[in-house]
């Protein structure tokens, strides 16, 4: 049995603490958290001797029969944390985004490289069944050349507050926490294309809603009194790729719409695609004609397995190192490089070019 840990047993963690537990090649070992609160009530409901809960994660990885840890900290914390367990000899977990600049990213890569230890980031969408659909149609040439992609990931009032909002913890609101699922899944299903350019704006116009009245349904475990906001909440983005395919994307903490929604759209020269929660519209020409596609009996939806398949396959690639990784630390330094270009053109007013 691989003994492993969670380091951030807030939220996001629950994920990664339920699937390690399932997981029959690994044991639940030991938890870390800054909050007592929190460490306790996790280390209660998963029966972690006391003596395994730390408030400090040092004390953590000095422990030598820790082989694997997830990072599930507040995201300015994922490069330190990551970066101190790999020099610590452990296999990394990273929850999205990588970290909340480039240089960090890069950090992390290096680290990885020069312990010789497994990196994986947390792109869980990678894992869905939705994904595996598209990458199935765009895999059999169902779309012909992919050369346009819309994706969205919009709320109505749901920013969580906590560190969400504060941008020294963060790094941004909806685009670094939930656009990047949304751009990740669609250059993973089109083959990890490189960018090479964005044109992006972002908005501080609603934040976090602080007058109104409506319960929002999304809040950060570390929620308190004293919460500020001072980040986006809308981004929008044009991503051009090298080869001349373009992405644009929308993301919102708070936006006025009737109701929150995720959509991917993928144009092709043979066919079509949008993905809208658990439905997907297929549109292509049959003898001349505009053709509409149902998929029977398809599971669409992103299936809450897909935590567990991704963690399945953290443990596998750490077990099989000629394993070909997923969701690697290379593509998350990508992503780094994407993001931080649409920041940096929203605060400019220019189009920013991606090396």
């Amino acid at each position: 049995m691989m003994k492993v840990a969670v380091i951030g047993v807030g939220s996001i963690s629950d994920c990664h603490l339920d699937s390690y537990v399932k997981n029959p090649e690994t044991e639940l070992y030991a938890i870390c958290d800054i909050n007592p609160k929190t460490l306790k009530a996790q280390g209660d409901r998963y029966n972690i001797p006391e003596e395994r809960r730390f408030l400090d994660y040092n004390e953590l990885l000095k422990l030598e029969e820790i082989e694997a840890v997830s990072v599930c900290t507040w995201n300015s914390e994922h490069a330190p944390v990551t970066i101190a367990a790999l020099k610590a000899g452990k296999h990394v977990m990273c929850e999205k985004p990588m970290a909340t600049c480039v240089e960090d990213a890069e950090a992390m890569l290096a680290a990885a490289k020069e312990s010789g230890k497994h990196l994986q980031i947390g792109f869980v969408r990678r894992f869905g069944n939705d994904t595996e659909v598209l990458k199935d149609l765009y895999q059999s040439d169902f779309f012909g050349e992919l050369y346009y992609a819309k994706v969205s990931y919009l709320r109505r009032n749901g920013n969580p507050e906590g560190w969400f909002g504060d941008k020294s913890r963060s790094g941004g609101g909806p685009l670094i926490d939930l656009g990047v699922h949304v751009i990740d899944m669609v250059r993973y299903l089109a083959g990890n294309k490189k960018p090479v350019s964005v044109y992006g704006a972002t908005f501080q116009k609603l934040l976090n809603r602080p007058n109104l009245k409506t319960p929002k349904g999304y809040y950060s475990a570390s929620r308190s009194e004293n919460d500020i906001c001072n980040v986006e909440d809308l981004a929008t983005a044009m991503i051009r790729f090298e080869d001349g395919f373009v992405m644009s994307v929308e993301a919102s903490f708070s936006l006025n719409i009737k109701k929150g929604s995720g959509a991917i759209e993928l144009f092709g020269t043979k066919g079509g695609a949008k993905l809208d929660g658990a439905t997907l519209d297929l549109t292509t020409e049959a003898l001349n004609y505009m053709t509409d596609v149902t998929l029977a009996e398809c599971k669409t939806a992103m299936g809450a397995d897909a935590y567990q398949k991704e963690v399945d396959h953290f443990i596998e690639c750490i077990k099989d190192r000629s394993l070909v990784c997923e969701a690697p630390a290379e593509d998350g330094v990508t992503l780094m490089k994407i993001l931080c270009a649409i920041y940096k053109s929203a605060e400019t007013g220019h189009e920013v070019t991606i090396d």
